[in-house]
């Protein structure tokens, strides 16, 4: 992901979550220097992407989203399976992330992936109405 690709990306955000990161959050993370990738369809076209952040022997997924009309077609599944080659190859023990308990999608494909339930972050996620929203902490260890 490159500064470029901020339009498109923010197109995929605000299309899939009801809260989404703002532009500030994806340019902090790029500048910080965390994996930020992207993968397009054969027109160039932006499908999806991630962003992680390496965090001593862990990596921690921060975003991983696919544009709506793509989603179930295994796009999630290759930006998985790419934050786990990039965090085996940086001698990684674990991905760490975090979703919400609403998100039932999400929760099966990161179930059938191996992730599993390791804790509860509450009131972690905004929601609507000024509510707050628990996150499940799941991890894959590699």
């Amino acid at each position: 992901m490159q500064d470029a690709d901020i339009e498109q990306v923010l197109a995929i955000e605000n299309s899939v979550y009801p809260h989404p990161w703002s532009r500030g959050n994806f340019l902090d993370s790029l500048a910080s220097g965390y994996e930020a990738w992207v993968v397009r369809e054969p027109t160039f076209k932006l499908a999806g992407y991630f962003l992680a952040m390496p965090v001593v022997d862990e990596m921690h997924l921060l975003n991983i989203s696919v544009r709506a009309d793509l989603q179930g077609q295994g796009l999630g599944r290759r930006l998985l399976d790419r934050v786990g080659a990039l965090a085996r190859g940086q001698g990684m023990t674990s991905i760490l992330l975090e979703v919400r308990p609403s998100n039932q999608r999400a929760l099966a494909v990161y179930e059938r992936y191996g992730y599993v339930r390791i804790g509860l972050r509450k009131a972690y996620y905004p929601a609507t109405g000024g509510a707050r929203e628990d996150a499940i902490v799941m991890r894959l260890c590699l």
